[in-house]
């Protein structure tokens, strides 16, 4: 994608950490940013109690606020803000269909709109065209690494692409975790199932092969364990920066549907998550 990156916001702390994200990533990867506010159809436009400013001029405020806290961090960054009248989730939505990504806040119920960010991001994730990241709070300092879960499929590619640009442009390595999950029906007793057999083990280094020639300079390390994709994710995730998944897939190296692992690593992921759909490409 070549568009801008969209970030939503509404007033709540874990919104404006996503903004200081968003701008960090925009200048790292020499994007332009758009601060999105919606503005809910039904809401009042004189506040019952507590302050005197209308809904629109408190709207106003907070994009004018959001502005600044960007060219504090990233004042090379082009940013706009725009407001948006209309149900949050079909206007981000629509924001997402020309975005590079799109970022929300992992949870918080904004000052201005009620918005629960996390129940927003459920909805929007794998729904829209571009990677959609939900910024849990972020590590500090940066631990170099980005962790992406791949079985193969093409959304797992596509998350691969995103995981490696992120850290091309971070300095960063790439971990990918292969995971498996041991079928209590399988003929072996839990836990002593054969391992993946040497053909697995080329099928993967086939599968990288590509990877490591367009990116000659991420280091790519190869993790496989032999559970479910979600524990193995999130424990990755505390040791990164970022954690990527596909939208879903369904692959004959794992046979795990990444819908479900998707919706796990979001709720349980320590650091920010990004789920990619297929297709997707760096942008030019």
């Amino acid at each position: 994608m070549s568009g801008p990156i969209v970030v939503g916001i509404d007033g709540a702390d874990r919104a404006w950490t996503a903004l200081t994200w968003a701008a960090d990533d925009a200048a790292r990867r020499g994007r332009s940013l758009r601060i999105v506010h919606v503005r809910e159809p039904w809401q009042p436009e004189r506040p019952l109690a507590g302050t005197r400013l209308t809904l629109s001029e408190r709207c106003e405020a907070l994009l004018s606020d959001a502005v600044e806290r960007v060219r504090a961090v990233a004042p090379e960054v082009e940013t706009t803000a725009v407001l948006i009248t209309g149900a949050v989730v079909e206007r981000l939505r629509a924001e997402g269909a020309d975005a590079d990504s799109l970022l929300l806040g992992s949870r918080g119920r904004g000052a201005i709109s009620g918005l629960m960010l996390g129940s927003t991001g459920f909805a929007l994730a794998g729904h829209v065209r571009c990677p959609v990241v939900i910024v849990h709070e972020p590590p500090e300092p940066e631990r170099g690494e980005v962790v992406v879960g791949y079985d193969g499929s093409a959304d797992a590619d596509a998350a691969l692409a995103y995981a490696l640009e992120q850290a091309n442009a971070r300095g960063a390595r790439v971990r990918v975790v292969y995971g498996r999950q041991v079928s209590v029906l399988a003929p072996h007793p839990v836990g002593y199932g054969p391992l993946p057999g040497a053909g697995f083990g080329q099928e993967l280094t086939a599968a990288m092969a590509p990877w490591r020639e367009t990116y000659p300079d991420v280091p790519i390390e190869d993790s496989f364990v032999d559970r479910h994709p979600v524990p193995a994710l999130v424990r990755a995730s505390s040791g990164a920066d970022l954690a990527v998944v596909g939208s879903r897939g369904l692959s004959r190296l794992t046979a795990t549907v990444l819908g479900t692992v998707s919706h796990g690593v979001l709720q349980r992921a320590h650091c920010p998550v990004a789920v990619v759909r297929a297709p997707w490409r760096p942008s030019s």
